[in-house]
């Protein structure tokens, strides 16, 4: 039996241990909730797409749409190419639904701060961000290619957050390495210093 000096002792060690446990459990689960690069290639690859019925689709759009938003714009930027095989595989519409859902906010103040520069100022921002993009590897457009100079020309005319918002699915994803380097710019102060 216990005597009363020993009681409070134990229950102290207890409530410790206890504690410990908690916490242990925990980190374990918020390190396990964390969405890592690693996961989303793993969840992207154990899903086959083409297989899924519409309502299986829209849900698993929607869960690879929430993994993305929940990285950093260079764990997004890192996988780029591993999005691919769903996006072709995909109906115009879902296209469009999960461009929106992954479309940073960071992309639509930038693109707002864009439309604010003067037309030499843009272009500058653009060649600028492509320069960028080419010497770390990254160039938009189909496999890594460069915007054309028709399609340049024809998003400076109209003007950049015109032409995406009025772009195909498909643009805009080639955009999207574009947008996301000059919001990288935006961030880094660079696109405002231009002004």
């Amino acid at each position: 039996m216990l005597s009363q000096r020993q009681r409070p002792i134990l229950l102290a060690v207890a409530a410790l241990v206890v504690i410990w446990a908690l916490a242990i459990a925990g980190y374990e689960i918020a390190k396990n909730a964390k969405v890592t690069p690693e996961k989303v290639r793993a969840y992207v690859a154990s899903v086959d797409f083409s297989r899924l019925s519409a309502a299986e689709r829209a849900e698993a759009i929607r869960k690879l749409a929430a993994m993305l938003n929940a990285l950093s714009l260079q764990e997004r930027q890192s996988l780029r190419p591993d999005r691919n095989d769903w996006f072709e595989k995909m109906t115009e519409d879902e296209k469009e639904k999960f461009l929106d859902a992954t479309m940073p906010t960071g992309i639509k103040q930038m693109l707002a701060a864009f439309e604010a520069l003067p037309p030499d100022r843009q272009q500058r921002t653009v060649n600028d961000a492509m320069r960028q993009m080419k010497s770390a590897d990254r160039s938009p457009g189909p496999d890594g290619m460069a915007l054309s100079p028709e399609l340049q020309q024809k998003m400076m005319k109209v003007g950049l957050q015109s032409f995406y918002s009025q772009s195909s699915a498909q643009t805009k994803a080639e955009l999207a390495p574009l947008l996301e380097q000059m919001q990288q710019m935006m961030e880094n102060g660079r696109l405002l210093r231009q002004q």
